[in-house]
């Protein structure tokens, strides 16, 4: 009995080893190694394990290592055609397949000509998903639309082959600016949750979500984010307006993530992560409240995280800050720093909004994150041009904003990108304080129609054509006029995306590996370029 015991803790050991490192090398750099490394240690610990499961688990690894040595292959893009899918600024252009290109033999590139260099060989993190939120303001205005035109807008979001393929969402917790009014799922004062209902979602947003995941197949990865607790929890007595979660409360905030996780899923709607609060440094007239680094790493050590595993639901995963990338490490650091606190936290959300000090997007910030957290992720959570004006739904920036962000969040390591609404009406709402923004698609609630700004065929140009699970791979230009990043699929096709925000025409090679294919990126344009 003892010897069967040993065995079985060696063998855990091994697979704790194991995990461990392939957390480390979540981002493939050390593939072969690794797992030579796995085998050196296997033999090491060989004499604790039985004979039979020795032999057993030396065929595994010799079997990946052999896997990997063929996945090791250098790529060649000899042969292969490249279908160029474009959206550019004065022209009928959207998302529309404009060329197919070849590829001829330069091994050389010279100063003079300008290249996008792409090397499939060299892979980085994995595509969990594209999408946008799923807020009351979104559900209440597209329930006001006839059902032809709710038809077009699920396909247009949510289809793969007509539209462009969403995979990712969120939604609030209780209400928050883009709701209608302000509203609780708990009475006031009830600290036992004895009154917890979640029947005002019932109405717009549920069924909204289920619509949403049947036209995306059935599958959405949906995360949940509070903007407040019930005022009463709270140090100013107000839902809207900052304040801060009262301690003696922490205890029954963190049970009512709980409750709003299990009432969901009970009704058909996973679950798959949650943010611990929507923009926790920011005091605003809508929902809100605040949490510094400490105050958020303590309540996610000592409430949340234990909470979420008592449960039964530390399988979901645990996304912390939530707020703009501005002050992202320092959050990132105090936090992840903690043992206590970093176990129950799967990785860090930001948000763009550090633009209205008047500076621009910090994608430096995301990069020291991800260096010095590798094993955590990185998530886009929320985004969108801010200040609605109705007469500026066809400005070509908005989409612009969007491609900047987009190709500079994913090569600073970010695995998921979520829009804000997916819908909103003619007025940039419903919005109960009077924040209207922008969104991809409005609704005119009076005529019943959609209309399409350009931000939504630049989100298209990543969402449509690189897929979850899809790994990114270098991409760099070799001038600073057009940007790019470039994904392999899961199904061996390979994506680019180019982006031109100038005012001239640039013509430039696609290169990889000694192989080039020429085309142009047109002045104020995106390209998807796929290479199969």
């Amino acid at each position: 009995m003892q010897e069967s015991s040993k065995e079985f803790t060696t063998f855990i050991t091994f697979q704790t080893i194991l995990t461990k490192i392939k957390n480390f090398n979540r981002f493939g750099y050390y593939k072969p190694l690794i797992t030579k490394a796995a085998i050196f240690i296997l033999f090491i610990m060989k004499r604790e394990l039985t004979k039979l499961r020795f032999i057993f688990v030396l065929i595994v690894l010799l079997t990946v290592t052999r896997a990997n040595a063929q996945n090791a292959a250098p790529y060649s893009a000899k042969n292969k055609t490249v279908k160029v899918y474009l959206t550019a600024k004065n022209t009928g252009n959207k998302l529309t397949q404009t060329e197919t290109l070849h590829f001829t033999d330069k091994p050389q590139p010279v100063e003079t000509e300008v290249a996008v260099f792409v090397d499939p060989s060299k892979k980085f993190q994995t595509m969990l998903g594209i999408g946008g939120a799923l807020t009351d303001a979104s559900a209440e205005t597209f329930y006001k639309l006839p059902k032809d035109k709710q038809e077009e807008f699920l396909t247009a979001y949510y289809d793969k082959d007509k539209g462009i393929g969403y995979t990712l969402g969120r939604t609030n917790i209780q209400s928050c600016d883009f709701s209608s009014a302000s509203y609780s799922y708990v009475k006031d004062n009830d600290a036992a949750l004895k009154t917890f209902d979640i029947s005002h979602d019932k109405k717009f947003r549920i069924p909204f979500i289920k619509e949403v995941t049947s036209a995306a197949g059935g599958k959405l990865t949906l995360f949940v984010s509070p903007w407040s607790p019930p005022g009463w929890m709270k140090t100013n007595g107000d839902v809207l307006h900052g304040g801060k979660l009262k301690h003696e409360f922490d205890q029954p905030w963190a049970n009512f993530y709980v409750k709003f996780i299990k009432s969901y899923e009970q009704l058909g709607i996973p679950i798959w992560g949650l943010t611990v609060q929507n923009e926790p440094m920011a005091t605003q007239t809508w929902e809100s409240c605040l949490y510094t680094a400490e105050d958020e790493r303590d309540f996610v050590k000592n409430f949340l995280g234990p909470t979420l595993t008592k449960s039964g639901l530390a399988a979901k995963k645990l996304i912390v800050w939530d707020h703009n990338r501005d002050l992202m490490f320092q959050r990132a650091s105090t936090i992840l720093e903690d043992p206590g606190a970093a176990k129950y936290v799967w990785g860090v959300g930001y948000h763009w909004y550090e633009t209205w000090t008047g500076a621009g997007m910090n994608f430096e910030n995301e990069r020291r994150v991800a260096e010095t957290f590798p094993g955590k992720h990185l998530i886009f959570t929320e985004g969108c041009p801010e200040q609605f004006d109705f007469a500026k739904l066809g400005d070509w920036s908005l989409g612009e904003r969007y491609g900047l962000s987009m190709i500079n969040d994913f090569n600073a390591g970010t695995v998921a990108w979520t829009d804000w609404n997916v819908l909103l009406d003619e007025q940039g709402g419903p919005n109960h304080v009077g924040n209207f923004c922008f969104a991809p698609i409005h609704a005119d609630t009076k005529t019943g129609s959609l209309m399409y700004t350009n931000s939504y065929y630049y989100i298209g140009h990543f969402s449509k054509f690189i897929h979850p699970g899809a790994r990114r791979v270098v991409s760099a230009a070799s001038r600073d006029k057009l940007l790019s990043t470039a994904y392999i699929n899961p199904d061996g096709k390979l994506a680019v995306v180019v982006m031109n925000k100038t005012d001239e025409n640039i013509d430039y090679y696609l290169w990889i590996k000694g192989q080039a294919a020429k085309t142009t990126s047109p002045a104020h344009s995106i390209a998807t370029l796929i290479v199969e």
